[in-house]
């Protein structure tokens, strides 16, 4: 039995592509544990995903100024400490980092104690951890062609990102049994603001609703105590403050979807070929304006600004894109067809040996 330790966290962009990846590890053969902080949002993924979990200090590495910063350094020194003892008894054969602040000390460790290490960057530009743990990986695999050049040279590796193989098993049938919409011949409009959801683009939903709900029947997932209880019994509008298991089968009854550009939302709904608005955050390193950027050349997305959420224009855009579907949809069917959780484990079995 072939050992692999996974780490990543901080976001859920930084686990989901790890567990998105156990069906293939096990499938090969690899017994599977996980490293991340005490008590981040991976702890939770990752023991509900049945993986032994080790939890070690972590120091949140920023850009911007904060009396954190100088006691921080200190906490990733004991991280980097903690992880080599978890290492030198988990023994793994190779350790898989999926990036976040998290992810450093582990890296840092399994190279003092030269096990091999393979990291992957989502999004198109590498953030601040990822980059500081290339130096010490072997591998890097990445999901955007445009990240290749900057990567160090013989290293990189373009695989794609992995999705979540429940994607594959959704039902609409079920996702009309959970959603209890009105019946009639309406499309159904998906909107989710990310993990924590959008106040922006619930704001923008909320106000285009009279034009909006004369066309679609909307899902609305508006983020955690976002939830606006006015609106509750509107005829052609459910709205969820957070939605996990039913996920997929409501992406699988979506006709289009209205989301963020973080990196695994994107490359979920391009697998599963769903037309698609992205708005991307506006604030933080610019990943995401870049990430749509690049899915809007490829034909993929609509990519409308936060700075435009105003008046009909939600609307407008979203009416656009859903007489055009077939158009968006042509475009993801020709797009390059690497089986990102496969090229992935190559890359691992590679570098285990």
């Amino acid at each position: 039995m072939k050992k692999i330790v996974l780490t990543g966290g901080g976001t859920a962009g930084h686990c989901m592509p790890n567990l998105a990846l156990l069906p293939a590890l096990k499938e090969a053969g690899f017994e599977a544990a996980y490293i991340g902080s005490y008590n981040g949002m991976e702890k939770d993924l990752a023991v509900n995903a049945g993986l032994p979990y080790h939890g070690i200090a972590t120091g949140k590495l920023r850009r911007y100024f904060s009396w954190q910063n100088f006691t921080d350094p200190f906490r990733v020194a004991k991280g980097i400490g903690e992880a080599k003892k978890l290492l030198s008894v988990l023994a793994p054969d190779v350790v898989f980092s999926k990036g976040g602040y998290v992810a450093f000390p582990v890296v840092k460790a399994a190279s003092a104690l030269k096990i091999p290490v393979v990291a992957h960057e989502s999004d198109l530009t590498p953030g601040l951890s990822n980059r500081l743990s290339f130096r010490f990986a072997d591998r890097i695999c990445c999901s955007f062609p445009e990240t290749l050049k900057m990567l160090p040279k013989g290293k990189g590796v373009l695989t794609g990102t992995p999705v979540r193989s429940g994607l594959k098993n959704a039902s609409r049938e079920r996702a009309l049994s959970f959603v209890h919409m009105r019946e009639g011949d309406y499309p159904f409009l998906l909107v989710m603001g990310g993990s924590q959801g959008a106040q922006r683009i619930n704001e923008a939903v909320r106000q285009s609703l009279p034009s909006l709900l004369k066309r679609f029947n909307i899902i609305h997932l508006c983020g955690r105590g976002k939830v606006d209880p006015t609106l509750s019994h509107q005829a052609g509008y459910m709205q969820y403050d957070y939605i996990d298991k039913e996920l997929p089968d409501l992406f699988c009854l979506a006709d289009v979807v209205v989301s963020r550009a973080g990196a695994n939302a994107i490359f979920e709904l391009v697998s599963l070929k769903k037309p698609h608005i992205l708005i991307p955050l506006a604030t933080g390193r610019g990943d995401q304006l870049l990430n749509a950027s690049s899915f809007e050349k490829a034909g993929y997305s609509k990519v409308l600004l936060e700075s435009d959420l105003k008046g009909t224009n939600l609307a407008d855009t979203i009416d656009n894109v859903f007489e055009n579907r077939q158009q968006y949809i042509s475009a993801m069917e020709k797009a390059s067809s690497l089986d990102p959780a496969g090229k992935i484990l190559e890359v691992i079995q590679e570098t285990a040996h």
